[in-house]
C-alpha cells in the first residue's frame, strides 16, 4: 500500500504510475474519501475532548444536566466513530487498489515486448546433431513422467523420477550452500497461508486471485512461492535496525493455477501447477533496497554461471512489472529445445509497499520506519532441470551433469 501522504502530494504522479502499469485509479475519489475521513476524525477528537472536559467538571454527585450531557456526548461520539471506521475501511479498500509505483529508472511500456535485454552471458551450445527438447530427453531417460501424473492429478503435473529427482536435490544443496555462505538463513515455511497474509502481499488485486489455489473450507491459500509465507512472518512486528538486513533462503513447493495460460507452453514441465523453488527474501533499511536488488541479481547470475548455462538479464517495463513490484529483473536461460531464452528466475524490490500493508517496521533510534522488502528466485527447480537437460544433452541421448552438481549426484552423466 502506498503512503497516503505521497498520494496527496503527488496525485497526478500516482495516477500516471498506475496507468503505466495498465491500471486506472480514480485519484480524485480517493482524496475525497480521505478528506471525509479527516473531517470525521477531527469531529470525533473534539467530542472526546468535550466528553473529558465534562467528566473533569463533575465534582461529587453529578447533576441531571451533567448526566444528560455525558450521555449525549457518548452517543454522538459512538456515532462519529462508527462512521469514521466505515470511511477508513472504504479508504483502505481504495488505497489497496493502487499498484506500487515503478522506480524512476524503469522503462514505460505496455507488455513484455517492451522489456529491455540488459546483457547476455555464456556461449550458446552448438550441436552436431538434431537436438531434442526436455520432454523427449526426459521420457527416454525415465526422468519425466507427465502421462502418469495426468492420470493421478490432471494436466500440467509431473513426476520427476530417478536422476531428475537427484538433480532437484543437487540444486537445492548447491543453492543452500552458496547462499548460507552469503549469510542467508535457511527456512522451510508453511505452504498454506491466510487470506489476510496473502492480501497483505498485494498479489490478490487486479485479477491476481484468479491464479491462486484457494481451500474454501479452511479459507487458506496455497503459496505460489516461499516468499508468500516468509514475508508475513513479521506482520505487525517492529524489527531492530541492528538486525537488518535480514536475509532468508526458503524452500517450498509452489502452486499456481496458471489462469489464462491454457493452450500456452503446455508441452513438458515448463508451465505446471506444482513445482519446487528456492526463494530469497530480504528485509532491509529504508533506502537500501536498490543496492540489495543488484546484490540479489548478482547471486542469481552467480548460480547460473556456476551451472554454465547461457542466459540473458531482462529488465521489466512498467506494463510487465506486476502490482507490488517497483522494479524487476528476469534471468532467462537459453533453452535449445525451444530455440529461445525463457525465464528461470526473477528478482524484485517492492520497496515499502508490502511492509505498509503488513505493518512491518524497524526501530532506528527513536524513529520507526517501514522496512523495504525484496524477493528473488535462487532456483525454480523444474525450469532449471529443463535448462540442464537441453543444454547438456549428448548425441547418444545421454545428458552430462554440470560439474558443480556432480558431487551431489554422484555421477557425471545421466544415461
Amino acid at each position: 500500500m502506498i503512503d497516503i501522504k505521497l498520494l496527496k502530494e503527488n496525485p497526478n504522479k500516482i495516477k500516471k504510475s498506475s496507468e503505466d502499469k495498465g491500471i486506472k485509479i480514480d485519484v480524485s475519489h480517493i482524496l475525497e474519501i480521505e478528506k471525509k475521513a479527516n473531517e470525521l476524525s477531527q469531529t470525533a477528537q473534539k467530542l472526546r475532548e468535550e466528553r473529558n472536559k465534562n467528566t473533569s467538571e463533575i465534582k461529587g454527585k453529578p447533576t441531571d444536566a451533567q448526566i444528560k450531557k455525558g450521555k449525549d456526548l457518548k452517543d454522538k461520539l459512538e456515532k462519529e466513530e462508527s462512521a469514521l471506521r466505515a470511511v477508513e475501511e472504504e479508504l483502505n479498500t481504495w488505497l489497496s487498489k493502487i499498484p506500487n509505483p515503478a522506480k524512476d529508472d524503469v522503462k514505460v511500456g505496455k507488455n513484455e515486448e517492451d522489456n529491455e535485454v540488459l546483457r547476455k552471458e555464456g556461449n550458446l551450445p552448438k550441436f552436431d546433431f538434431k537436438s531434442k527438447d526436455h520432454l523427449d530427453l526426459g521420457e527416454k531417460l525415465g526422468l519425466i513422467d507427465v502421462k502418469s501424473a495426468s492420470k493421478v492429478s490432471g494436466a500440467r503435473f509431473t513426476y520427476l523420477k530417478g536422476d531428475a529427482a537427484l538433480l532437484e536435490f543437487a540444486l537445492i544443496q548447491f543453492g543452500l550452500e552458496t547462499l548460507i555462505k552469503e549469510g542467508f538463513t535457511p527456512i522451510i515455511p508453511p505452504v498454506l497461508i491466510s487470506k489476510d497474509a496473502m492480501k497483505g502481499l498485494g498479489y490478490m488485486e487486479n485479477g491476481g486471485e484468479e491464479d491462486m489455489y484457494h481451500l474454501e473450507k479452511d479459507d487458506l491459500y496455497l503459496v505460489g512461492t516461499a516468499e508468500h509465507s516468509i514475508v508475513p512472518m513479521y506482520k505487525d512486528d517492529i524489527l531492530s535496525v541492528k538486525d537488518l538486513p535480514k536475509r532468508y533462503v526458503g524452500f517450498s513447493s509452489a502452486f499456481r493455477r496458471e489462469a489464462g495460460s491454457y493452450g500456452k507452453d503446455t508441452r513438458g514441465i515448463l508451465r505446471v501447477h506444482q513445482f519446487d523453488k528456492l526463494e530469497m527474501v530480504s528485509f532491509v533499511k529504508e533506502g537500501d533496497d536498490d543496492r540489495e536488488h543488484e546484490y540479489l541479481l548478482s547471486l542469481e547470475e552467480k548460480l547460473f554461471k556456476a551451472l554454465e548455462i547461457p542466459y540473458q538479464v531482462v529488465k521489466m517495463c512498467t506494463g510487465d512489472l506486476g502490482f507490488p513490484a517497483a522494479r524487476k529483473y528476469d534471468l532467462e536461460a537459453w533453452m535449445p529445445g525451444q530455440d529461445t531464452y525463457r525465464e528461470v528466475t526473477s528478482v524484485s524490490t517492492v520497496s515499502d509497499f508490502q511492509s505498509r500493508r503488513l505493518n512491518i517496521k524497524y526501530q532506528d533510534g527513536n524513529v520507526k520506519k517501514y522496512v523495504s522488502i525484496l524477493n528473488g528466485t535462487a532456483f525454480a527447480i523444474g525450469r532449471t532441470v529443463i535448462a540442464i537437460l537441453e543444454n547438456y544433452q549428448q548425441e547418444d541421448g545421454s545428458v552430462k551433469v554440470p560439474k558443480v552438481l556432480q558431487k551431489y549426484t554422484g555421477k557425471n552423466v545421466i544415461k
